[in-house]
């Protein structure tokens, strides 16, 4: 039993520029129902994706056309897979780039500031459940189950997997379209 848990391509927004906090939401839900645009997959990412038997996506749209640019349509599409929350937070007149804020506001929300966002709790749990849907799935299945997520929600969804007893075989790459391979020890 196998499971590919692949972070989507790059979203098709801008990251330069500068903004002040207060705007952040606005640009958190231009982010959210953003594509990925012209962006292409490595033949690594395109490679695992021709080992999978199943093929399940969040149902974010950067996460389902990175699959459409991989040439696969998803069995199934969840919220479950989506990333965890973003919060934002109204802070002063200090203006920096969306991509300095999602990087601030993300270590506050590690910190247990989460706002009016999903709770680092929650998305722990969420991510329970999610893997335990992914081994449900490739337990039924000849080849490998692949997942296309989120980086946050795939590295909570990995921990989870460890804990269960399955054993990371490829180590996943923090930029888009990386992906993490893990078996069930037997």
């Amino acid at each position: 039993m196998e499971i590919i848990l692949m972070r989507h391509g790059r979203p098709d927004i801008a990251n330069s520029g500068v903004i002040g906090a207060r705007n952040m939401p606005g640009w958190i839900s231009r982010y959210n129902e953003a594509d990925t645009g012209s962006d292409v997959p490595p033949s690594t990412s395109r490679q695992l994706a021709a080992r999978a038997d199943t093929v399940i996506s969040s149902d974010l749209p950067r996460a389902i056309s990175s699959l459409k640019a991989l040439g696969y349509e998803p069995v199934q599409t969840d919220t479950l897979y989506r990333e965890a929350e973003l919060p934002a937070y109204g802070i002063g007149g200090l203006r920096l780039s969306p991509l300095a804020w999602s990087g601030i506001f993300r270590v506050l929300w590690l910190c247990g500031l989460s706002g009016n966002a999903e709770t680092l709790h929650a998305a722990k749990a969420r991510a329970a459940t999610a893997a335990e849907n992914l081994a449900t799935l490739a337990s039924n299945k000849e080849g490998p189950v692949l997942l296309m997520g989120h980086g946050i929600m795939n590295r909570l969804i990995a921990r989870r997997l460890l804990r269960q007893g399955w054993c990371e075989i490829r180590k996943s790459e923090e930029d888009y379209w990386g992906a993490g391979v893990y078996r069930l020890s037997e």
